[in-house]
Formats: structure tokens, C-alpha cells, sequence
């Protein structure tokens, strides 16, 4: 909090997982299913910890990414699986204006992606780290946090690891939250609180990530915002 009242700003992008795991969107037991009655856990989830985050960003406009999809955007197709791409569909605006907007945009890309796979974080960290080592560089006082939200384990192990331990000296953390109820063992390997050790054998010398398994919080904002 002193940094804060110092004056470092917080910025949060958000990464929302498209595999084919989550389920056909269009069926009432996918995890992507758009009820109009209720939220699904994906949108429960942004909410939840957004509306928690969105109070230290500064200018509450949010990078936003989908990753496991092959998008079908007027202005964004590929006939291949992206695993980073903007929620938008357009790469000339990444960011969502708050959260409406990155309600908004999530719904709507809901319309634009076909659902695939694998589930790999490392585009997706890539493009963070290197959102948040611009702004190091520059001499900025912003503290980067990316919110990614999966279904599952993830196929890219090594690399996410190597990611992670090489770039913990950046101004930046990863939050990943649960959705559903897979096995989320390699989550808290990434978790990081016993040590986290990349393939040379060097341990990250500051945990920059957090697990939370969404089934578990939902109910208890305390515990969430904690």
C-alpha cells in the first residue's frame, strides 16, 4: 500500500481460456455457456476478482486475450489454433473499457472463436512479459497483473516454468484462477510456494504467482479478494 500511495499505478490484462475442454459454448454443460438467467464461472470469475483488481488500476482500460481457439472474427481469422489473441478480434484495440466493455467483449467473442487446443500459456505470457518490460524500460511506475482463467492443465510445462522463473524481476504477477473442476496440479506447481525451479535447475527468486481455485472462493469474497 505504500507504493500505492507513492503513486505506482496497476494495470490488469486478462487471458480467458477457448479450449475444446470448456465445452461446446452452445450447450448448457459448457463452462462458456451464455445463460441470460445467470452468469457462467467465467463471468463469475471476471467479476469476482476484476471488481477487486479494477480498484488500483488506474485507467480501468483492460489488455484482454483469448488463447485455444481458432478465431472467426470479421477481421481475425485463422484456420489454425491461436493461443494468443486479442478478445476484440482486432489487433488495433486490445483493451476493453472496464467491465462492462470486457463483459461485453467476452460475450461477443464467444460468437467469433471455434473452441480447440492445446492449452498453452506461454504466447500468452510472452506477450505479457513483453507489455511489461516496455514499461520497465520506459522508466514507468506501473505494476503489471495478468488474470488468466483456464479450465485445465496446461501442455506447455517447461516453457511456462522458464517463463516465469527468468521474468520474476519484472514489476508483474500472474493471478490464475481454476474454472470447474479439472486437475489443476500444475497450477500449483506454478503456485510456486515451495520453490519453483526452471529446467537449469534456478529457482525464481520471487513468487509472482497465485492459484485459486474458483469452486472454492466463489462463495466468500473475503476469501477471494485475500
Amino acid at each position: 500500500m505504500d507504493y500505492i500511495r507513492g503513486g505506482l499505478q496497476l494495470n490488469l490484462s486478462v487471458a480467458i481460456d477457448f479450449t475444446a475442454s470448456n465445452g461446446t459454448p452452445t450447450t448448457s454443460s459448457s463452462l462458456h455457456y451464455l445463460d441470460p438467467y445467470k452468469p457462467n464461472q467465467y463471468q463469475k470469475a471476471i467479476m469476482a476478482v476484476g471488481n477487486i483488481l479494477l480498484n488500483y488500476d488506474y485507467d480501468k482500460m483492460i489488455p484482454a486475450f483469448g488463447f485455444g481457439a481458432k478465431p472467426n472474427f470479421p477481421q481475425l481469422r485463422s484456420p489454425t489454433t491461436d493461443h494468443c489473441f486479442p478478445l476484440s478480434g482486432r489487433y488495433d484495440i486490445i483493451e476493453a473499457a472496464g467491465m462492462e466493455g470486457l463483459m461485453a467483449m467476452y460475450a461477443n467473442s464467444l460468437q467469433n472463436v471455434s473452441l480447440s487446443g492445446p492449452t498453452y500459456f506461454a504466447p500468452i505470457l510472452e506477450k505479457f512479459i513483453g507489455i511489461a518490460n516496455e514499461s520497465h524500460q520506459s522508466g514507468g511506475r506501473t505494476y503489471q497483473i495478468l488474470l488468466i482463467l483456464t479450465d485445465g492443465e496446461i501442455h506447455d510445462m517447461a516453457r511456462t516454468v522458464d517463463l516465469i522463473v527468468g521474468n520474476c524481476n519484472l514489476p508483474l504477477s500472474i493471478i490464475i484462477v481454476g474454472i470447474g473442476n479439472a486437475n489443476f496440479n500444475n497450477m500449483s506447481t506454478l503456485d510456486g510456494d515451495n520453490g519453483l525451479f526452471d529446467g537449469k535447475g534456478r529457482m525464481a527468486q520471487r513468487d509472482i504467482v497465485q492459484f485459486v481455485p474458483f469452486n472454492q472462493v466463489s462463495g466468500n469474497p473475503d476469501v477471494l479478494a485475500r
